[in-house]
């Protein structure tokens, strides 16, 4: 098996897993889940934050904000199972932890994505990836929640 479909089956073993663990009533209340977080190379900075060229779902909505606004959190594309999707997705903020050592930091929801869980800009993951498992194994098992931006 290519190592590409192989990575991407064993993402969605691991993704079946935590979705089958999840009591789905009990953290739609909260907006928060465990779930695979991987990374994308958005590169905002060589971009000027520029979500167009960035080609992210959300620069139909958010590409004239501020830069302020742009910039103030590193990015996510977001496809959890628990809480808001598409759109209405589009600017809210999560805390993203990693499970396995505690790390933690905040992303802002640029971007759709379809595995099931976080597609984390670079920076994102680096801050989360403290003791390397996760550039080792190609994913981090994070919880997120939604908060207030």
């Amino acid at each position: 098996m290519a190592p590409g479909l192989l990575f991407s089956a064993i993402t969605v073993t691991v993704i079946m897993y935590f979705a089958a663990r999840t009591n789905a009533s009990e953290i739609s209340n909260r907006h928060e889940a465990t779930v695979i977080a991987t990374y994308h190379l958005y590169y905002p900075q060589k971009i000027g934050w520029d979500l167009r060229k960035a080609s992210t779902y959300c620069a139909t909505w958010d590409a004239d904000k501020p830069f302020e606004w742009r910039h103030k959190y590193d990015w996510t594309s977001f496809c959890g199972p628990v809480g808001p999707t598409g759109e209405e997705s589009c600017g809210k903020c999560l805390r993203v932890t990693n499970v396995d050592t505690g790390a933690e930091t905040m992303a802002r929801i640029v971007d759709q994505c379809s595995n099931g869980g976080l597609d984390l800009s670079t920076e994102v993951f680096e801050k989360l990836d403290t003791d390397g498992n996760g550039y080792h194994n190609g994913h981090l098992v994070v919880k997120y929640a939604f908060v207030h931006c």
